[in-house]
């Protein structure tokens, strides 16, 4: 065999070893079903146009949400709000995707009381972390959210304003007639 033959095998084996490498980090099959239907959740769209009396009017809004998949998973680490509605979390996420974190929201709809938390047993595969969330006085509760560019339009040339953020599903918190059980907190 010559050089040329030896350095086509060469080349070759770093090929499959890399194709193998990056199919065991690949998520999940069930990872990516809950990571697609989370994110599926944040979009939406609605074009509305009402003609009365010779006027016209036209209410358009387009939500296009994207996961987020990090090559350096400590890149997720930082402050997270859900601004207006009393939501907060610190993530701290490790090199191999472990997180832990501190966080707070609202008890009732007013979001003048609030109730501490603690994440636990925290991991993100892909864009999705999932955690055990822990309240003071011990209660758990399960914590899923998908790291996402979400991107709003106002109208159909609208270049959209994008955000990134983790969208959490889950906890109902309801009062004036409204109930809510998913997230957009906000990357500071």
């Amino acid at each position: 065999m010559n050089a040329f033959g030896i350095g086509l095998c060469i080349i070759a084996s770093a090929l499959v070893a890399h194709r193998t490498s990056a199919a065991q980090q690949a998520p999940a099959p069930a990872v990516q079903t809950r990571t697609r239907a989370i994110v599926a959740s944040f979009n939406k769209s609605k074009q509305v146009v009402k003609e009365r009396r010779g006027g016209r009017r036209e209410k358009y809004k387009d939500v296009r949400s994207e996961p987020v998949v990090k090559a350096n998973p400590q890149d997720y680490s930082g402050t997270y709000d859900v601004p207006d509605m009393g939501f907060g979390i610190q993530l701290r996420v490790d090199r191999n995707g472990n997180v832990q974190g501190d966080g707070y929201e609202p008890v009732g709809a007013d979001g003048t009381v609030r109730r501490k938390f603690t994440l636990r047993n925290g991991k993100i595969e892909g864009a999705l972390l999932t955690a055990t969330q822990i309240y003071d006085g011990g209660t758990q509760d399960r914590f899923d959210g998908v790291f996402m560019n979400r991107t709003a339009f106002d109208s159909p040339t609208d270049r959209g304003d994008s955000e990134f953020g983790l969208g959490v599903v889950g906890r109902r918190i309801g009062g004036d007639g409204l109930t809510i059980n998913k997230y957009f907190y906000i990357k500071r």
